[in-house]
């Protein structure tokens, strides 16, 4: 297993890079490489989430300095998002049908947002009355939906967030990254106690998305078009869906 510690040290250093260039943790895919790894089962979620927590960490960092963050794209979604994440990752129930709701609508996010005729401004002025009433109920389903499928929920939040027309690129990747830190934090709370993580399999892991993910937030943050930003998105939107549906 300490020789399996290199490659995936790597793994996790492109996964942080790739994700965090447009806000994301990249917990679903952490999720993935340390089953495949054949790390213990109960230290595959904490760790997972660890990493989440500080890739989206340093990403808000990054897109806060490059002034980005804009709290009223955040502050509605998260009120109810991280009880509800914390609650639905705590439910004993089958995840299969939110699965494939979820693979479904991740592709349609995905593909409306590949064929826009131009990048997203963040073109509607919505009354903070009405941000509220969208944002509580919608970011309580986002949430609970996290969750249960076990990531932070930047996945999901982006998406809205452009389609409403709320945020540009840029702006969503800084509404996401601290979106999923929070939640992960949640996810994190609620796993504390049931599992104890082998620290010396951990911190080598840590080290490398905390680099991948301040050079790729830095990239999204400083270097990357918004156009380019936006496709990179509806990319990891995609592979997001496609883990999904295959369960």
């Amino acid at each position: 297993m300490r020789l399996m510690l290199i490659p995936l040290c790597g793994l996790f250093f492109l996964i942080a890079t790739l994700y965090s260039m447009a806000g994301f943790g990249g917990g679903s895919s952490y999720l993935a490489v340390l089953v495949l790894a054949g790390f213990p089962y109960q230290s595959i979620a904490p760790v997972a989430l660890a990493c989440n927590l500080i890739v989206s960490g340093t990403g808000f960092v990054n897109f806060y300095r490059a002034g980005y963050l804009k709290w009223k794209n955040v502050l509605p979604f998260a009120v109810l998002s991280v009880p509800m994440a914390y609650w639905g990752g705590s439910l004993p129930i089958s995840k299969g049908l939110f699965s494939l709701l979820l693979g479904l609508s991740l592709i349609v996010v995905a593909f409306r947002m590949l064929f826009v005729p131009r990048p997203f401004e963040g073109r509607q002025s919505t009354p903070e009355s009405q941000v509220w009433k969208i944002g509580l109920p919608v970011g309580g389903v986002i949430g609970f939906l996290s969750g249960l499928v076990g990531i932070g929920g930047g996945i999901f939040l982006s998406p809205v967030l452009l389609l409403l027309g709320w945020a540009n690129a840029k702006e969503a990747a800084a509404a996401a990254s601290i979106f999923i830190f929070l939640n992960s934090a949640a996810g994190l709370l609620g796993h504390a106690g049931k599992a104890a993580v082998d620290l010396n399999r951990l911190w080598p892991l840590a080290l490398a998305v905390f680099w991948g993910g301040h050079i790729g937030s830095r990239m999204g943050s400083a270097h990357l078009p918004k156009k380019v930003l936006e496709r990179i998105l509806a990319v990891l939107v995609l592979c997001a869906s496609y883990k999904l549906l295959r369960g």
